[in-house]
């Protein structure tokens, strides 16, 4: 590995995993919180009703055609149908019609439904990546969470290790009298100290790994390990990843592709509220035919007879001018005006918010980055005070108060600096969501 960049040197660490081992890779755990969020399922949900919507407006451009069946049992006083005069006897009609009708015009309503029914499936669309990536930078963070909590936890318990061997030095020491009491006590005090460390730092790792298997609908019954060596490494170079040195918005965010649709969807209601201005006109054709028969009779034409003499046809134009209906489509234009307003206004309010996150992440990611180079020096420096400390405790020209001390800079400077590289990490992967990319795969 020959200077790696940040990005994928950090993303190389965290999606290797050795053969046999049971750890969930970070890709692993996004991967299955995208795959069994609730919130991702309802927004898939959402965007099958956009599509059903799409397929509603485009049928409304097919024809409509019916079929009507009808019987009727009269008696008392009635009109024959045979005759068209009153009669009092009993008398059973059956009716068929079959009938079509087609719109031909209508203010473009059709029209305008359409698009914006298309628009909602995009908008739609882009509020399942934006949940799908919102739920992966979700369980991204309790990842590194879970990982900087398993890395205190695994530098806690060196330190319980190494106040173990240094407590049993200090009581040789104590026995052939090269130490007192008190420093055998100061030690003792550091060993204590040091399991009080481990066991909380065990704590808020197991508290850390429920939020994780929160974040990822994972079993809370389940084991769940992470893998989680990033410490380890060495501090890759400061090289930007390709692209990044500008990260402006170029509208492939899901949130601002959202949001431009939803202003597109609510233009074309608006012109679809304003075609109720204009007349309508439809065609239609259709045919019907009668069957009666006058019950105790004895004699009546055959059914298929009725049928045949029956038969009408019939062509129909319906022209609709609107004229007023108490300020209904006046009031209904304006509310759809006003709602595609508020959606340019959110549009237009999301583009800034983006465009300033996106600036903000990859001014933190240079400074991380930074600040990890420094931690790196810093780190190494008090290794070499604290090797120093620890010699010279043990030939008398130190305390363990200073040995206390150095061991604490220590241990907080490994811990900065892995909270630095990880937050490296995290900067890293929202740089590429607001440039649109997919950060799961």
């Amino acid at each position: 590995m020959k200077r790696l960049t940040v990005l994928s040197f950090i993303i190389w660490h965290l999606s290797f995993c050795p053969a046999g081992a049971q750890e969930w890779t970070m890709q692993q755990c996004m991967h299955y919180a995208v795959e069994h969020n609730h919130e991702v399922r309802r927004a898939e949900l959402e965007l099958s009703n956009y599509q059903a919507a799409r397929t509603d407006a485009a049928g409304r451009f097919l024809p409509s055609a019916s079929a009507n069946i009808g019987a009727q049992y009269n008696f008392g006083r009635a009109i024959d149908p045979e005759t068209n005069m009153y009669t009092n006897v009993s008398t059973f009609y059956n009716s068929y019609q079959l009938q079509a009708s087609l719109p031909v015009f209508d203010g473009f309503s059709r029209v305008h439904a359409l698009r914006a029914a298309k628009a909602s499936v995009l908008m739609g669309q882009s509020a399942l990546r934006q949940r799908q990536n919102q739920t992966a930078l979700s369980a991204m963070q309790a990842y590194t969470n879970a990982v900087y909590y398993e890395g205190l936890v695994r530098m806690a318990r060196e330190k319980v290790e190494e106040t173990t061997l240094l407590l049993r030095q200090t009581r040789v020491l104590e026995e052939v009298g090269r130490k007192s009491l008190a420093d055998v006590a100061q030690v003792e005090s550091q060993k204590a100290e040091a399991d009080y460390e481990l066991t909380r730092q065990q704590n808020l790792r197991a508290s850390a790994m429920l939020e994780l298997k929160k974040s990822m609908a994972f079993p809370m019954q389940d084991t769940l390990q992470v893998y989680s060596r990033l410490e380890q490494s060495h501090l890759p170079s400061e090289s930007l990843p390709a692209g990044s040195e500008i990260p402006a918005v170029n509208g492939e965010n899901p949130e601002l592709q959202a949001s431009r649709f939803q202003m597109q969807a609510s233009r074309h209601e608006w012109h679809q509220a304003r075609a109720s201005l204009y007349p309508s006109l439809s065609l239609g054709a259709g045919l019907n035919t009668t069957y009666s028969h006058t019950l105790h009779a004895d004699a009546a034409q055959p059914f298929h007879t009725q049928l045949k003499n029956n038969m009408g046809q019939y062509v129909v134009a319906t022209l609709s001018i609107p004229l007023f209906n108490r300020l209904q489509t006046i009031t209904g234009i304006r509310r759809a005006r006003n709602n595609y307003r508020i959606a340019r206004e959110n549009y237009e309010q999301k583009l800034l918010e983006i465009e300033k996150l996106a600036r903000e992440a990859r001014q933190d990611w240079l400074a991380y980055q930074r600040q990890a180079r420094q931690m790196q020096e810093k780190v190494e420096a008090d290794s070499i005070a604290y090797q120093l400390t620890r010699r010279q405790f043990e030939e008398g020209l130190s305390t363990a108060i200073d040995l206390r001390t150095t061991s604490a800079q220590l241990l907080n400077s490994k811990a900065t600096l892995l909270q630095c590289r990880l937050m490296v990490m995290v900067k890293a992967y929202l740089i590429r969501y607001y440039r649109g990319e997919q950060i799961w795969e």
